[in-house]
């Protein structure tokens, strides 16, 4: 009895958040029809644009990856940002947290929103954006169009915050709906289709926004900047042979990575991980650790140190995750000379060529990740060509590459009015 009471609890909250989620989504579809009516014209993007833009951020590096690129533009005059992360300091990148007697009375997440609204109408920037569609993106699309401002998002999570109505997503509301919801994915990609400037990590996600009937000219591939100066290779024998860097959430399979440890630490006993980060799942990852015997061989070291270390002590750095864009941390690590080993998904392969620069393994394949891992281990010659391999496909995403990347992304869109085309070399293939 106890069981079916269960069943029907979980399939009545199923159903509601189905509900919900598409309420919002009419709502947001009707807001949009309604400003584009009454709300204001457009207004005339300036030679210095005025930036305001709103995330959930989970780290220094991950953040400073997108936006000091994107202040650094040449015309960008500053880049204001809300957010409850306390982020380090960025040249012309203003952080804005939202008050604590808001937050406390409303939630941090709907207090960061309405904090962001309410700049929004007070300063009236150029450009309004938002990382993720689900729900950052969705109300900076809404506010820009009340403001009169231009509208931007960071698809930083690939094709999943739209395929299904979102269900594959992080956020918490759509991932509830128990699968996947045509209508709210329809619903979806028409709110991307009326972006005037979307981001995506790789070439893949353009792609798929393309036959999804976003124009060309509206989608640019940029996955951010990382500073070379702070992720390069280091001299010296490494400290630990694998290493994993991201969120201990469910959507990155650190339980995955965990087992792999185990079968190659079966055949060759000396292996050492670290896992850098830190997340909801900390606790019963260490709990598995512990089950599987990886007691003094599996490191959490958490997310207070600084990650290009981390890397710099390593040999192989490992990413078993569910569903990505194009991570940021295989990017971080190849500019360190790690040679990747990764699930084939998002658009890893826009950066990792397999069996050249690392491998990339279907999802959740233990067995797979395993053999190749134990292979490039026994073989230092190998390691050596991979790890060569990686700088070189790495350092097109240094920070300065990406700064030319954005100034050429807001020359075009001056010159097309709206939206331009896509400069040479990021047009979805």
């Amino acid at each position: 009895m106890s069981d079916f009471r269960g069943m029907r609890r979980g399939a009545l909250s199923r159903s509601l958040a189905r509900g919900a989620v598409r309420a919002l989504l009419l709502a947001h579809a009707g807001s949009l029809r309604l400003l584009r009516t009454l709300g204001p014209r457009r207004r005339a993007t300036p030679p210095r644009i005025d930036i305001l833009l709103t995330g959930t951020f989970h780290s220094d590096n991950w953040a400073a990856a997108h936006l000091r690129p994107l202040a650094a533009s040449k015309r960008c005059a500053r880049v204001r940002v809300v957010s409850t992360f306390p982020l380090a300091p960025i040249d012309k990148v203003e952080v804005t947290r939202p008050p604590w007697l808001l937050a406390r009375a409303v939630g941090a997440v709907p207090a960061r929103l309405l904090a962001f609204a309410w700049i929004a109408l007070r300063e009236r920037p150029h450009v309004v954006g938002g990382f993720h569609l689900l729900v950052n993106a969705l109300l900076a699309q809404v506010v820009a169009t009340l403001v009169g401002a231009r509208s931007l998002y960071f698809c930083v999570g690939g094709p999943a915050e739209v395929v299904g109505g979102g269900v594959g997503g992080e956020n918490r509301l759509f991932s509830r709906v128990g699968g996947p919801d045509a209508q709210a994915e329809r619903r979806l990609r028409d709110a991307v289709k009326s972006f005037d400037l979307v981001i995506t990590m790789g070439r893949g996600a353009a792609r798929y926004f393309q036959e999804a009937g976003v124009g060309a000219g509206a989608i640019q591939v940029l996955a951010g900047g990382i500073d070379g100066r702070r992720f390069r290779r280091a001299d010296g024998a490494a400290e630990c042979d694998l290493i994993f860097v991201g969120r201990l959430a469910e959507v990155k399979r650190v339980d995955v990575f965990l087992e792999v440890v185990a079968r190659v630490t079966d055949v060759m006993p000396e292996v050492r991980a670290v896992v850098v980060g830190d997340g909801p799942m900390r606790r019963s990852l260490e709990s598995l650790a512990a089950r599987l015997g990886l007691e003094g061989r599996v490191s959490f070291v958490g997310s207070r140190v600084l990650v290009e270390e981390e890397l710099q002590r390593a040999r192989i750095f490992v990413l078993t995750s569910d569903s990505e864009g194009l991570p940021l941390s295989v990017v971080e690590a190849m500019m360190c000379g790690l040679p990747v080993v990764v699930s084939d998904v998002g658009d890893v392969r826009d950066i990792v060529e397999d069996n050249v620069n690392g491998y990339v393994v279907p999802p959740r394949a233990v067995g797979a990740f395993a053999s190749r891992i134990a292979g490039l281990l026994r073989e230092p010659r190998r390691l050596a060509r991979f790890s060569e391999a990686a700088l070189r496909a790495a350092s097109v995403h240094e920070l300065t590459r990406a700064v030319e990347r954005w100034d050429a992304v807001w020359e075009a869109s001056t010159a097309m009015g709206v939206t331009g085309s896509m400069p040479n070399g990021d047009r979805p293939r």
